[in-house]
């Protein structure tokens, strides 16, 4: 049995953390390195990078695994059903896409390795997924479930409280980093847009 399996059980489905006494998880994720690392990789700066060694050691506890093939999807632009998980990424890579209506094939937004979180927006608010994500390889990943997340807020809500804080400033952070983005496009449009009116001047123009 692998140390991956180990740490979550071999059958995550039909043993949910969230169901296991709290002393028995405790003692799976102190026995376990892989249990270390992905607490690791759950405070890398590309996840939440807020919460301490013992927290994400907590929440790692509640965590399930995941496997992808290459080529599977793991979250799909759109879907409103299943929108109660969100993924930290242990190992492979995972591409980010986003369907466009001005575009008949989706635009790549980014592709994530080890360390990456995706889908916790949904998870916090219920909504349809904003982004299409698909194995780019093979894939390993820890998965925290609605369900999970009720069950730490209700034996650790202190930890849970860090958690949701930690997430709310990643999610703030992204639409910082939109808002700025939009700024610069805003700006080259209008820079385009002059240079336009000095090439292909309008006859308003061209009487003055």
């Amino acid at each position: 049995m692998s140390l991956f399996e180990k740490l979550f059980g071999k059958s995550p489905e039909a043993d949910a953390p969230e169901s296991r006494l709290p002393a028995d998880r405790r003692a799976l994720v102190d026995a376990s390195d892989a249990a270390h690392e992905a607490a690791r990789l759950l405070r890398a700066p590309t996840a939440l990078m807020q919460l301490s060694e013992a927290e994400a050691l907590t929440v790692v506890g509640f965590m399930r695994p995941r496997r992808y093939k290459a080529g599977a999807t793991v979250i799909r632009q759109g879907e409103a059903d299943d929108t109660g998980f969100m993924v930290l990424v242990l190992g492979g890579e995972i591409t980010v896409e986003k369907l466009q209506a001005s575009r008949n094939a989706p635009v790549t937004l980014s592709v994530l390795g080890p360390g990456s979180l995706i889908g916790e927006m949904s998870l916090v608010d219920g909504e349809a997924r904003s982004a299409s994500c698909t194995a780019s390889t093979d894939v390993a990943c820890a998965v925290l479930t609605r369900e999970a997340l009720e069950a730490l807020i209700a034996e650790q809500p202190a930890t849970a409280a860090k958690l949701m804080t930690a997430i709310a400033s990643r999610l703030a952070e992204r639409l910082r980093e939109s808002g700025q983005k939009l700024q610069v496009y805003a700006r080259l449009v209008q820079t385009l847009q002059q240079e336009i009116d000095v090439l292909m001047p309008t006859p308003e123009r061209r009487k003055k």
